[in-house]
């Protein structure tokens, strides 16, 4: 048996180049001084299809290496090249060969290469490794006789005996072979469950009585097919089958993982409801999801639905590695889309090739390829964010405004530059003024005479005149520093904050990384006699006209330090290198303080935070009697001024031009007035929502494959494209609407196929291949395969049109039978696979709760918009780590918490719990088909769950309000509200037992009443009565008639 050659990694190496020489020269290669020529075809292709090409052929390529042909040595494997010419040491080929180290030697047993063999090929490497020319080899030949690659063929229906109960051509298929097996079709439903059924399938609400009076009454021909036509053009419509898509998309309000923070990406799920509703064609349909941003002039909307790819989850946990979650993310595109639109499990190529199907590795990253090229990044600290790229998405009345203020704000900003362009002709002239001033020494270091903390710090004077706080470290503080100034004249003070080893991250502040704040810095002067007697009768408080700053951390700008507002502050966080640093600030004083005799300065610095230690941890104060135009800023920018013209950077001629400006009296008007502008429109754009969408990115990503699916090992380099046993595709690179377009092919074998099962499926509880997720070799076959093919033409004759595969689905005969189970059937076909009877379906989670809400007369007709939150368990809502206010602080919307469970808001680590008790997906892979399972917890949450109570409340207020006023007449109608019918005279009698029974209680128990009646029915209603109908309409909302579709 054929050994494969594993290209294991060594760090050691194998076979020295001098023992490789001892090979060569024993078996006679090296003894010659000229020796002969290797020739590939000659002599080393003999060898490799003898001992290799089992294992890494045309037919299979173990580690993506062929060794058939030598281009494709060459060319290598996953591991990369495994050849380098001119040097077979180095070469891993040769070092598999040889197997020294911790390298197995490969192939072993009597596949074994000969040391004369090794040689041969060490010998060719050597010269060169030098293949023909216009070598010719087959590339590929993945040829598959599996019945999905096959071409579609359009079937001739066939003849049957029965040709009475046909009613499209989807009955011949069905009629001819249960016609073969002998097998009769079932009756045609009654009409109740008919309207029902389509109802439900349809629309995923069950009808008001009135519509089903309606279609009872309607005797005349076609009335079937009226109804279908009515309800297929219901707005309801899209919401439905909406929500099967947002199955397969994967749809969620929330990026996953432990954080699960939320995202807007509603906009594309009402984007789905609304192509639905339009009966956009399929393939316009995938094509505007997989390439929407791709089309030529791409509109706002085919935008929108590129979300589609933008389900993925995100991790914003902290020291997770960006790189492998947006790998995760093209990863779950590819996945996804090979299982939606093809039906295959191609994930299990991404670490190796498939172990059943015809698809490799090199398939899978060929596709993978065509989805490496966007710009989401899941980097928080890229330009857009996580969430990014996004699309606004305003009003018509948003986007008039947006651009009424974009036109004022441009006129504004550009009456703004001309007058600064105007103004600039004078900073020559201003810099020179300032020149001789700027030359002097402005600031000068004081020395303190009194220290003091509030809180108990340790404040030291350091030989510099800076003070360094000490322990103890209190948690907010007060300094109180007193200086003597002998100058007469006093226009500004500065506070320097500097940095000390003994502070965390050598300060500024006190905080572990260093940052500080500054809430208040205040200054009191006291005039000093000629004796330096302090003259406390004279004190006042200095105020200032401004203050001004090396750096500032957003939202905690300098000024806040003289805004008299103890909640705002100065900071200066930032990046380390910022932050930890020396910073100054000077607060030039409103108009020059003058003493004859000198001044004592009362320094005051308030430091409080939301978090304890912002406290300063070193600074040094100086003052000043320098003309205020000097003090444009602190010293750090101030010496630009002092900088040549010529010498300056790009950023410091903007640093002072941005200070000149500020000397500009005249400006503030029309600044302010820019400015105010600004504000509006911001206000506008934070009011319109974005939704993440897909970008092409300018320069295309570099595609290799991932060895064993390992991110971090990268192998050889391949470019986009498509499987190979599938038809090629026709573009060299294909991009995402290539492969839109290649998908859609006619000559494609699975997109319409699969795409028709599904549609099956939601019709008949199973589709025509049971498992719609894999029509691969390990899938199960067919049982109409005919009927399949035949479906599959049909959709693409009528132009992939989805509502017309619905009327053709629903008008047939095989549709419409009855779904009763037959005995003869039973043991034969349970499952229903001879589609001799319908299917009995229970609902889905979201239709279960549509048709309580429908039945209770509760239901909210309002359509689209942002995720909505009913009401949840507090158990529920406390899973939620970091989302829990949203939640608590959302669900007592009155309207919004009888919306239709598409528009519920899914948080992916706690959904709200009735959809998953109804096994709806976790939204973290595609759903191709939800399971159906039964358990206690789905009973006791119909029953008892406060919603459903909440239900049986409003449907009691609504049999109170619209019955006929007597027993049997409310009975009727709960009946016709419920389960769209009459009920049997058992039924009749039983419930009108039942009832008399809950009435006596309540009666006779009135606080129980008021616990149970609809806290906001009319006045008229009495506790008893509506606590007793409420217990009635509980009961017929647990039957299981009420929840499944027949």
């Amino acid at each position: 048996m054929h050994r494969r050659i594993q290209l294991v990694r060594t760090s050691s190496m194998f076979r020295s180049c001098a023992v490789f020489s001892a090979i060569l020269s024993a078996v006679g290669f090296a003894s010659a001084a000229d020796p002969k020529p290797i020739d590939f075809v000659k002599d080393i292709k003999p060898i490799l299809d003898a001992h290799c090409t089992d294992c890494h052929g045309l037919d299979e390529q173990e580690s993506g290496l062929r060794l058939d042909a030598g281009t494709l040595l060459r060319r290598g494997g996953d591991r990369g090249p495994i050849v380098v010419p001119g040097k077979s040491a180095d070469s891993l080929l040769i070092k598999v060969l040889m197997g020294k180290g911790d390298v197995e030697a490969m192939p072993q047993g009597q596949d074994r290469l000969s040391d004369k063999q090794i040689a041969m090929i060490g010998l060719w490497i050597d010269q060169g490794a030098k293949i023909p020319k216009n070598e010719k080899f087959v590339e590929t030949r993945v040829e598959s006789n599996h019945w999905a690659f096959q071409p579609i063929v359009r079937h001739a229906l066939p003849a049957v005996k029965d040709s009475a109960w046909l009613r499209n051509g989807i009955d011949n298929f069905v009629q001819a072979k249960l016609e073969k097996l002998g097998v009769a079709h079932s009756p045609q439903a009654d009409r109740v469950t008919m309207i029902r059924r389509l109802h439900f399938d349809l629309l995923g609400m069950p009808p008001a009585p009135a519509d089903v009076d309606a279609f009872l009454a309607d005797k005349f021909p076609g009335s079937y097919n009226r109804l279908v036509d009515r309800i297929l053009a219901s707005p309801r419509y899209g919401e439905r089958w909406g929500r099967h898509w947002l199955d397969l998309a994967r749809y969620a309000d929330s990026n996953g993982f432990t954080i699960d923070g939320a995202r807007t990406i509603w906009p594309y799920r009402d984007w789905v409801v609304q192509a639905l509703n339009d009966d956009m064609p399929f393939d316009q349909f995938s094509t505007e999801q997989l390439a929407g941003d791709l089309l030529p002039k791409a509109t706002r909307s085919q935008l929108v639905a590129t979300g589609f790819h933008r389900n993925t989850l995100i991790n914003q946990e902290g020291g997770t590695n960006d790189e492998q979650f947006r790998v995760e993310s093209v990863v779950d595109r590819v996945n996804t889309t090979g299982a939606v639109f093809l039906g295959l499990t191609i994930g299990c190529a991404q670490c190796h090739k498939h172990k059943y199907d015809p698809i490799t590795q090199r398939d899978f990253y060929k596709v993978y390829a065509i989805f490496n090229n966007t710009e989401d990044n899941n980097d928080a600290r890229h330009a857009s964010g996580a969430l990014g790229p996004l699309v606004s998405l305003p009003t018509d009345e948003q986007a008039t405004r947006k651009k009424q203020l974009d036109a004022e704000y441009a006129v504004a900003n550009k009456k703004l530059q001309a007058h600064d362009a105007e103004f600039a002709k004078g900073q020559p002239a201003w810099e020179k003024s300032l020149a001789v001033a700027n030359a002097k020494s402005v600031w000068t270091p004081r020395k303190p005479v009194l220290l003091k903390s509030a809180n108990g710090a340790t404040l030291e004077q350091r030989d510099d005149l800076s003070v360094l706080s000490g322990n103890p470290v209190p948690d907010d503080d007060v300094y109180t520093v007193e200086i003597d100034i002998p100058d007469k004249e006093i226009t500004a003070i500065k506070l320097e904050t500097l940095t000390h080893a003994s502070l965390p991250k050598m300060g500024p502040g006190r905080t572990p990384h260093g940052n500080f704040t500054l809430n208040e810095f205040e200054a009191y002067a006291t005039p000093l006699s000629e004796t330096g007697a302090v003259q406390d009768a004279k004190s006042f408080r200095i105020k200032f006209l401004k203050a001004i700053a090396d750096h500032q951390q957003k939202g905690g700008p300098v000024s806040a330090a003289i805004d008299g507002k103890p909640d705002t502050f100065w900071g200066v966080y930032g990046p380390p290198e910022i932050m930890n640093s020396d910073h100054e600030a000077a607060f030039i004083l409103d108009k020059p303080y003058r003493s004859q005799s000198g001044t004592r300065l009362r320094i005051v610095m308030r430091q409080k935070y939301k978090s304890p230690k912002y406290i300063i941890g070193r600074f040094r104060l100086s003052t000043t009697s320098v003309s205020p135009d000097v003090l444009g800023l602190p010293d750090k920018t101030r010496k630009l001024l002092a900088t040549p013209v010529e010498k300056r950077t790009v950023e410091q001629k903007k640093q002072l031009a941005a200070i000149y400006r500020e000397t500009d009296k005249s400006r503030k008007p029309l600044a302010d007035a820019t400015a105010a502008i600004k504000r509006k429109l911001d206000a506008v754009n934070s009011t319109i929502p974005t939704t993440m969408i897909m970008r092409e990115m300018p320069k295309p990503r570099t595609t290799h494959i991932q060895i064993r699916g390992d991110f971090l090992r990268l192998g050889a380099v391949v470019n986009p494209g498509t499987p190979a046993v599938l038809p090629p595709i026709a573009v060299e690179q294909p991009s995402r609407l290539d492969l839109s377009n290649w998908l859609f092919d006619p000559s494609n074998p699975l997109t319409a196929r699969v795409t028709v099962n599904r549609i099956w499926q939601r019709f008949f509880g199973l589709g025509i291949v049971e498992t719609e997720n894999d029509f691969g070799t390990q899938g199960t076959l067919p049982d109409h395969p005919e009927l399949l093919d035949w479906l599959s033409s049909e959709f693409i004759r009528q132009e992939w049109g989805l509502k017309a595969m619905h009327r053709l689905i629903v008008t047939s005969a095989t549709y419409r039978q009855s779904s009763h189970m037959r005995e003869d059937l039973l043991a034969e076909d349970p499952q229903n696979r001879l589609l001799a009877r319908q299917s009995r379906i229970r609902l889905e989670a979201e239709a279960i709760r549509d048709t309580c809400l429908q039945a209770s007369g509760l239901l909210s007709d309002k359509m689209k918009g942002p995720g909505v939150y009913p009401p949840a368990p507090k158990s529920n809502i406390d899973l939620l780590t970091q989302n829990r206010k949203n939640w608590a602080g959302n669900e007592d919307k009155a309207e919004d918490r009888f919306r239709r469970g598409v528009y519920t808001y899914f948080w992916r680590s706690a959904p709200y719990p009735f959809l998953p008790t109804f096994d709806a997906p976790d939204a973290n892979t595609a759903c191709t088909r939800r399971p159906r399972s039964n358990t206690p917890l789905q009973a006791l949450t119909l029953a008892n769950d406060r919603s459903f109570i909440e239900f049986a409340q409003g449907m009691a207020v609504r049999i109170l309000t619209e019955a006929p006023n007597y027993d049997e007449g409310r009975i009727r109608h709960v009946f016709k509200i419920c389960v769209s019918r009459d009920p049997s005279d058992y039924e009749l009698g039983r419930v009108s037992e039942f009832l008399g029974k809950q009435r006596a209680f309540y009666k006779a128990n009135p606080e129980k009443a008021n616990q149970i009646a609809p806290m906001n029915s009319p006045k008229r209603l009495k506790p008893a009565e509506s606590a007793t109908w409420t217990v009635v309409a509980r009961a017929l909302m647990n039957l299981d008639e009420f929840i499944t579709r027949e």
